[in-house]
């Protein structure tokens, strides 16, 4: 299964769920989200810098990374960039 980088900034909103949530409970949403899709979470990492968070996954095509960007930039909650291994 191809493997991505996806690159979050969190929205105010975002952040003030993020603390609210923790991080535990923010993980337990992207499992649930990337399960979905058919997808595995590898790691979630947090940043400081030009971005938030990285997350690493294994999903099964373009079109599911699509459905995730799709979904979690609709939330309002964060904004985020997609990164191929591909492009590497």
């Amino acid at each position: 299964m191809p493997k991505y980088l996806i690159e979050g900034s969190y929205t105010a909103e975002g952040l003030r769920g993020l603390m609210k949530d923790k991080a535990s409970g923010r993980k337990a949403e992207v499992e649930k989200l990337l399960a979905n899709v058919g997808g595995r979470l590898e790691g979630l990492y947090y940043a400081l810098g030009h971005a938030d968070v990285f997350v690493l996954v294994d999903l099964p095509s373009a079109a599911s990374v699509a459905a995730v960007a799709v979904a979690v930039n609709a939330s309002g909650l964060i904004k985020n960039q997609n990164h191929s291994a591909a492009d590497r």
